[in-house]
């Protein structure tokens, strides 16, 4: 069984879903059941499918799981967008969160294809 803890992405999905919290702390009520919600649910997404994927027996389950958590990721980098341009966050807050996300979206896409050039078991 893979460490989950041991993978930098894994440390990045964590702190990112840490920090969409407290940045949409200050969205408005009316929002909460709108983008608020869907950017938190993604960004957690995005360390849980790490976990997941970390106790699967295959590897290609493990991939599978890993795409996911890239696929929200994504997700999670267009939600701010659309946040910021709606002005439910700031532009610092904005620039830090989505420079966090992008570096998780890296380093994560970069275990994906590693991953991928190793020859099946």
């Amino acid at each position: 069984m893979r460490d989950h803890r041991k993978l930098r992405a894994f440390e990045l999905a964590d702190t990112l879903a840490v920090e969409i919290y407290q940045a949409t702390v200050e969205f408005p009520k009316a929002e909460q059941f709108g983008p608020m919600a869907q950017m938190r649910r993604a960004s957690v997404s995005v360390a849980s499918n790490i976990v997941e994927g970390c106790v699967r027996q295959t590897e290609g389950d493990y991939l599978r799981f890993l795409d996911i958590a890239y696929g929200s990721a994504m997700e999670v980098g267009y939600q701010l967008s659309l946040a910021r341009r709606l002005g439910f966050l700031d532009e610092h807050a904005y620039d830090n969160v989505r420079a966090l996300c992008e570096e998780t979206s890296r380093v994560l896409n970069g275990l994906i294809q590693s991953l991928r050039r190793q020859p099946l078991p």
